[in-house]
C-alpha cells in the first residue's frame, strides 16, 4: 500500500491565487461582455527592458556556436552574475558578501518553500499575519504544524498579528520560535521596515539562537534611500539571517525566472547533540542535489539588469508602477476607503467597505466594477476585513479601474 503525505490534507481547499483565477474564469464565462481589469495577482505587465532582451539574444547566439555553447553551469550561479549582485546590491550599500554566500535560483517563491528543508522537522515557525501564503503552506506540507483551527491558524505555528495599531510591523515573538519569515516591503500590506525595527528582530534572533528568513523581493520599490534594503545593513545580521532577493518584480522576470538567496558562512545551527553546523553548507548540499542551475541565457539577462543602461531602464519601470500605486492610493481614498501601502511597495492594502468580508468584497468588486483584487483573508486571519490591490498594470487600466471603483463604491 502506498500512503500519501497526509500533511497536504491539512491545507485549505486551494492555494489563494489559483482560487482567485478559478472565480474569475467562472465570472468571465458567465459575463463574456465584461472587460475585466486584473489588479489581483502581482504579475508585472511592462515588457522586459531592452538591455535585458539584447543580452539574452546575444547569449542565445553564443549558444548556437561550438565555442560559445554552455551546458550545465555551476548550480550556485555564474560568477559574472554573482559578482554583479555583490557589487550593486551589497557593496553599494556598505555590505560585503562573498561569492560562495550567494545562490542563484529560479524564483523566490521556490526558495521560500524550499528553505524550510534545512531546519529540523520539529522547528517552530513564526510568521506575521497576514503573510505571503507560501511561508505557511510549505511548512504545513512538511509536517511542521498541526491542523487548522476555526480562526484559520495552524497549531504549532507562531502568528504575529500585523495590524493598523503596530503599523503592520509586529514585534518579535515572546514565545519560543526557531525561525521566522520577515518581508520588507511587505507582501501584502506594503509596510516597510526601518533600521530600528530590524535591529529589534536581529537582537531577538541572536538572543534566542533563531534564524530570520528576510524576504526582500520588493526592495527595489523602496523610495527612501535611508530605509534598509538588506537586513545585512544591520550589525549582527550575518550571524542570524538568510536573505531572499528576486528579479521578478524589479526587472520583470516573472516569466523568465531568476532570483537568489544569500546565506552567510557565519550563520550556523545546532544538531541535537549540540554541534554547530553551517547553514550555508546545508543549503549548498540541498541546492546541488535538487537543482541544476538557472539557464545561461537567463543569467546573462539578469546580469544586464546591473549595467548602466539596465539600471536606468528597470528603474523607469519601477517608477511607472509606483506612479500607478500613487494614483490608486489617492483614487481609493477619494472614494472613501482607508488605504495603506503603495509608497514603498507596489501593493495597496485597504479596508473593505461596510464591514463586509474580504471574499464578499472580492465578489462585489468583480461583479460591480469588473476589477479583480486579492482578499485579505487569503493571507491569514488578520487579513480579514482588508483587501489587496496591485499596481502592476497599464496606466489606462489603472485609471479605468479607479473610475469604476469610485462609481460603484464612492461615498
Amino acid at each position: 500500500m502506498t500512503y500519501i503525505n497526509e500533511n497536504f490534507q491539512k491545507l485549505q481547499a486551494g492555494y489563494l491565487f489559483p482560487e482567485i483565477g478559478r472565480r474569475v474564469r467562472v465570472f468571465a464565462q458567465e459575463n463574456p461582455q465584461a472587460a475585466i481589469i486584473r489588479l489581483g495577482i502581482g504579475d508585472v505587465t511592462e515588457p522586459l527592458a531592452p538591455a535585458i532582451t539584447r543580452a539574452m539574444v546575444q547569449a542565445a547566439q553564443e549558444m548556437g556556436s561550438r565555442s560559445g555553447f554552455h551546458g550545465y553551469g555551476p548550480e550556485q550561479g555564474y560568477d559574472f552574475l554573482i559578482d554583479a549582485i555583490r557589487k550593486h546590491d551589497y557593496a553599494a550599500r556598505g555590505v560585503e558578501i562573498e561569492r560562495d554566500e550567494i545562490f542563484v535560483s529560479d524564483g523566490s517563491k521556490c526558495d521560500s518553500g524550499n528553505l524550510q528543508e534545512i531546519f529540523a522537522s520539529d522547528a517552530i515557525l513564526c510568521v506575521a499575519d497576514p503573510v505571503y501564503p507560501v511561508y505557511v503552506d510549505s511548512n504545513v506540507m512538511a509536517g511542521r504544524s498541526g491542523t487548522i483551527d476555526a480562526n484559520g491558524r495552524y497549531a504549532g505555528i507562531v502568528y504575529l498579528p500585523a495590524t493598523e495599531e503596530n503599523g503592520f510591523l509586529p514585534n518579535p515573538p515572546t514565545e519560543k520560535a526557531d525561525f521566522a519569515f520577515l518581508c520588507s516591503p511587505s507582501n501584502p500590506t506594503g509596510a516597510v521596515a526601518t533600521k530600528a525595527y530590524l535591529q529589534k528582530w536581529v537582537a531577538w534572533a541572536r538572543k534566542n539562537d533563531a534564524v530570520i528568513l528576510f524576504d526582500a523581493a520588493y526592495e527595489a520599490f523602496i523610495r527612501n534611500p535611508e530605509l534598509p534594503r538588506s537586513i545585512y545593513e544591520i550589525e549582527g545580521a550575518k550571524e542570524c539571517a538568510i536573505e531572499l532577493r528576486s528579479f521578478s518584480k524589479r526587472a520583470g522576470f516573472t516569466g523568465v525566472r531568476c532570483a537568489f538567496v544569500v546565506i552567510p558562512k557565519t550563520l550556523t545551527g545546532k544538531t541535537k547533540n549540540g554541534a554547530r553546523v553551517s547553514f550555508n553548507a546545508l543549503w549548498n548540499r540541498r541546492h546541488c542535489t535538487k537543482f541544476n542551475g538557472v539557464s545561461y541565457l537567463v543569467q546573462r539577462g539578469a546580469e544586464a539588469v546591473y549595467t548602466q543602461e539596465g539600471l536606468a531602464q528597470t528603474e523607469e519601470q519601477i517608477a511607472f508602477y509606483m506612479e500607478n500605486a500613487r494614483l490608486l492610493r489617492e483614487g481609493l481614498a477619494a472614494a472613501g476607503f482607508r488605504v495603506f501601502g503603495g509608497e514603498h511597495a507596489p501593493y495597496l492594502w485597504m479596508h473593505t467597505p461596510y464591514g463586509v468580508s474580504s471574499w464578499d468584497f472580492f465578489n462585489d468588486l468583480l461583479a460591480k466594477a469588473h476589477v479583480v483584487g486579492t482578499p485579505g483573508a487569503g493571507f491569514g486571519p488578520s487579513g480579514e476585513g482588508y483587501f489587496r490591490l496591485s499596481a502592476f498594470n497599464s496606466r489606462e487600466n489603472v485609471l479605468e479601474a479607479i473610475a469604476r471603483i469610485q462609481r460603484s463604491f464612492g461615498r
